[in-house]
Order: structure tokens, then sequence, then C-alpha cells
């Protein structure tokens, strides 16, 4: 397959075509993301059926089929409803309110949708370089699981957590009524705040513990005194405060507003880089040493990326969970980490010593040791870079080229390489605040679409976009690698928690756009109580099960009695540490060499 010319607009999936069908939740996400990526159908594609699927074949590849499952019909799991309440994503995202809710939002179906583009294109690439096509599955349970890792690894540590879990966090409201989130990763910063509006010392010192971790904890329990403090300032107060202390405040914004000002933008961006040589010239011909692949006389990668090598300075989650897809799907991850390793090794609870939370993200790579403030450790990254297929970061905006160490930079030592940037805006938001996972939620009406209406608007503490945006970042690299092996140039890839946030509240945000109340309807996804606990209904069965009086019965019985009327509902998953034993996810969930609980790969290649 000849190169284009460089003047030519080139996607991954030109002259590919497909066909997709399956529950909408599911498919619009498959469907918005394989346009996007150039390839093309001719035909309808929403078929509300409980398993979706996606056929992709053409511009000489073998046709690849995907197959996404709400759950294993045993398992009961039916709808995004059920799914949320047996992974666990209910009883995370409820902690702030001290029972669990869940999301108003098709979290576990807007992750499954990218995972099933993510196994699409890791197999294409796997074909440009010389393996056969598979057939790709994967689940909303199992995204559910991948979303709450980090939790599950927590709650399943031989320790207790840094902060408590109790009810309680922001976001904060002025006197004169504007709900805000307030950012800062600076303790200094947090107390100078707080100073300003004059709050009692003891609180401020108090609620930098719980604030700092809610990250982690996904709740906040906050002293009073605080929100009380937020109470008596009207917001230009407080943003005064704000710009004098270096935190920073961002009023919550609507789904509508952000339907008004939306670009129309994809999640991610891809740019061939200047220059380039032969990486690879088709699916049709042998893949070549320099693009990764594997050299004359050795075996066919037997997963998708076996024998690439990803470059990985993250912190937090959006970059490190990547890499960690890429990971899984048999690239070796090589992680960058400051003198002295990774702080975040040590962050508890622990595992045999190591994070639990570190470990579900981090698991099975190597790690190099590199001072980036130092001139000799760039040439030594750079000389990594030199040899790598992937560099991948989310270094602050700016750092990059700062230190030598953009995408145009790494061209110079290796035209072949996919620079891949997973920022917070993408440099899309004029005015933006920093690029954090509440912060995007507060400025984009996550906050808004997380709760049903009638509801106070609320960012969601479960980190919902640094998790969707790791996944988005995997699939764009996917994407780039695909570009690169079709073009033969490398490959600049951003994406963003901002592209997260518009795919999550794409449908609230058409709906915003035509007009329509962008919100789920009051009491959305409510789990009901039982005498011994919770259970979810399935979203189509919720106003029929509402009516019945469960509060006295076990759970079981209330699930048969459920049952036996035709109604579909699933018992709330509220002790995570549960899941190792769930029968709804048997033999699924294991314990690494750590002995933190490890979730399952969230595809299987046959």
């Amino acid at each position: 397959m000849a190169s284009p010319a460089t003047t030519q607009r080139v996607r991954p999936l030109d002259a590919l075509r497909f066909d997709a069908s399956g529950p909408p939740q599911i498919t619009s996400v498959v469907t918005d993301h394989l346009r996007l990526l150039g390839a093309r159908t001719d035909r309808p594609v929403h078929v509300d059926v409980p398993t979706a699927g996606t056929t992709l074949g053409g511009g000489g590849f073998e046709a690849v089929h995907a197959t996404a499952t709400w759950a294993d019909p045993a398992s009961g799991l039916a709808d995004e409803a059920t799914v949320q309440a047996a992974t666990g994503i209910m009883a995370v995202h409820g902690r702030r309110d001290g029972s669990p809710r869940g999301l108003a939002v098709d979290y576990a179906a807007t992750a499954t949708g990218v995972l099933a583009v993510q196994g699409l294109l890791a197999n294409l690439v796997g074909q440009a370089r010389g393996a056969a096509a598979a057939h790709v599955t994967t689940g909303a349970d199992r995204a559910g699981l991948l979303a709450v890792s980090q939790y599950l690894a927590a709650a399943g540590a031989d320790e207790g957590e840094a902060a408590d879990i109790a009810p309680g966090g922001p976001p904060f409201t002025s006197a004169d009524g504007v709900v805000f989130e307030l950012e800062t990763l600076d303790p200094g910063a947090w107390a100078a705040f707080w100073k300003a509006l004059e709050a009692p010392a003891d609180a401020l010192r108090a609620g930098w513990r719980p604030f700092q971790f809610r990250y982690a904890t996904a709740c906040a329990p906050l002293p009073a005194a605080l929100h009380t403090t937020a109470r008596s300032h009207a917001w230009d107060r407080i943003r005064r405060a704000a710009a004098t202390s270096g935190a920073e405040v961002c009023a919550l914004r609507s789904l509508a507003d952000r339907a008004a000002e939306h670009d129309g933008a994809a999640p991610w961006s891809l740019t061939p880089l200047p220059g380039g040589r032969t990486v690879r010239t088709g699916p049709d011909r042998a893949p070549q040493q320099a693009a990764g692949g594997p050299p004359d006389g050795r075996l066919l990668p037997a997963r998708p990326l076996d024998g690439l090598t990803v470059l990985e300075a993250g912190r937090r989650i959006q970059a490190p969970l990547a890499a960690h897809l890429l990971g899984l799907l048999g690239a070796d991850v090589i992680r960058i980490e400051p003198p002295g390793g990774d702080p975040l090794r040590g962050m508890p609870p622990t595992c045999s010593g190591t994070s639990a939370r570190w470990l579900a993200l981090n698991r099975g790579k190597r790690a190099v040791e590199i001072d980036i403030k130092s001139a000799a450790d760039r040439g030594r990254l750079r000389d990594l870079a030199a040899h790598a297929d992937v560099f991948l970061h989310n270094w602050a905006p700016g750092k990059a080229a700062a230190l030598g160490l953009d995408a145009d930079d790494l061209a110079q030592v290796n035209p072949a390489l996919v620079h891949a940037y997973t920022s917070g805006w993408a440099g899309r938001i004029d005015d933006a605040p920093m690029g954090t996972d509440f912060m995007v939620q507060a400025r984009t009406g996550v906050g808004e679409a997380a709760r049903p209406d009638g509801e106070t608007p609320a960012p969601s503490l479960m980190t919902l976009l640094d998790v969707l945006g790791g996944l988005l970042g995997a699939e764009a690299v996917l994407a780039g690698l695909l570009l690169r092996a079709r073009t033969g140039r490398g490959v600049r890839v951003d994406s963003s928690l901002l592209g997260a946030a518009d795919t999550l509240t794409g449908p609230a945000l058409r709906r915003a756009a035509r007009g329509r109340s962008p919100r789920r309807p009051a009491g959305f996804r409510h789990p009901l109580a039982t005498a011994d606990g919770w259970i979810a209904p399935a979203d189509a069965d919720a106003r029929a099960a509402a009516g019945h009086d469960l509060g006295g019965l076990p759970t079981q019985r209330a699930l048969d009695r459920l049952r036996e009327r035709g109604l579909t509902a699933a018992a709330v998953t509220t002790d995570l540490s549960d899941l190792h034993h769930d029968p709804r996810f048997a033999g699924s969930i294991v314990r690494d060499a750590h002995g933190a609980p490890a979730v399952p790969d969230p595809w299987s290649f046959v």
C-alpha cells in the first residue's frame, strides 16, 4: 500500500467499512468513533438487541468482528443499571451521599463502546504486523470492573485507607447561590484560600486530608464549617480569594451551556509528523523491524502489540491507565519515574508494601528512573524514545516542549514514533481552569448529567473522567499505531478529559441542542432499600419495581419477588471486597503477586 501524499488527510480507517447492531447506548459510541476514524457504513446501525456486534473490514484487511454484551446471561445483568449495581459503580459513586446511587449517565455502556473500538483497532494493528484476524469480545461488566479497579484494589488491601470513607465532599455554594468546585494540589494554597475567607483554623486543617484523598476514596467528609464559610461569601469574593491564594475555583456549568459552545470536535486528534521512514506497507506485507514488528524467522505476535515498546511518563490515573491497557494488549511498557521512584508507590492502603491503587494501574510495567530536570537524563529519555514505538505522557501543558521532548523534538531521533499526550483540555477551552477530573466535570456539565432532574448538580467524586480519559487515550494510541502502519510516518496523538466528558454526555448534549431537557427524570437509577441491602431494577422496570413494598424483605427474596412478576433487578454491591467472591463474576477477579485484587482483561481475542 503506497503512502499517500503529504497534503492528503489520512485517517486510520479510510477505505474500511463497518456494520453495527445492538443496544444504542453501546453502539452509538462505536459507530461515532469508527466514523471519526474514517470508516463508513451504508446501513442503519442501531438495533435494540441485547448484544452489540460490529464487523469492520476492507482496505486490504481481513474483516474483524467485535461483540459487546452487558454481561454473561447467567449473571442476570441486563442493562446499564444492573451492571452499575453489580460492579460497584453505584457503591463508589454513592459514597458522598452515604448510600448507593446510580449514575444518571450510561457510564458502563460508554466505556464498553470504547473498549470495543480498542479491540477492533488492536486487531488491525496486529494484522498490519502479520497476525491473523480475530473475534474480539468485551462486556459492560468488564468495563464496570475496570472502572472501579483502583477502589477494588484498595478494598482488598491488608491495611486501611489513608482517609475516612464517610459521606461528604464538594461542591460548595456561595452566598449568592453559585455552586462551585475548588481545586488545588498544594496544601499551602488550600490554607491560604480558606484563611482569606476567614474559615476556622481547625476546620481548614482538618479538611485538607479528606480533600486531598478524595480522588482515592470518592468522598471527602469535610468539616461543616468549610461549607458554612463558603455560604457566607459572595461568588466575587470567593474568586478573589482563589486568585490570591493560588487555588482555583470553577462554577458548575449546565449541559445547555456546554451544548451551546460545543465545537463538535472528536475526542482525540491524530496528526502525522513530517518526514518518517517505512514502517509497514500494509496488512498484506511482512511487518518491518523498524516498526517493532518481528524480524524474519520470529513468531508472529500472540497479542496485537507484542514486540512494541511504550514509554510512559504519567501521573495519577489518565496516562497510567492508558499505558496499562496497551500493556494488556502485549506492549512492553517502560514507566518513567523520578529519582527515588514514583512516590505514589507508597500511597496507602498497601499490599506487601506497595500501594494497591498504584498496582491497579501499573502492575507489569518496567520502571526507569529519570530526572527530567537534568539535561543528561533528558538525553537518556531521548535515547529510549529512539527505540520505542510510543511515548505517552500527561505532563502540564507546554512542559514537553519546554523540555525539548515534544512530538517534533522526538521525531528527530525517531521519525516513526507515536507521540501521545493525554491532557485536561486539549487547548480547546479559553480560560480553562486546572485540567483535573472534578474541574472538567464542573466546567462541562457532567455534574448536572450525573444526577437526575430535581437534584442539585454535583460532579461525581468517583474519578469518572480520569478513567474514561485513560480509555480514550489508549484508543487514540491504537489509532495512531494503525495510521503509522498505513502511512509509514510517526503520529502525534492528543486526547483529553474534555473529550471524555463530551463522549460521556453526548446523548444529553444532543438533547440540549434540540431544546429538550438534557437530564434524566427525577428518581432515575435510585436503588431500592431491602431489609439487608439494596437492589437496582433495570431501567425499563424501575417504575413497576418502585410500586412494590420491598423494604421488609431480605435482598434475595426481594429479587425473587420482582422476578416472579417478570421484572429484572440486581443486588447492589456495597462492599467492594465482596466482588472477589461474587458468583456473578466467578473466577474473573484474581490476586496479583502482591496480593492485590486484579480485574480481568477487558477483551478476549479468539
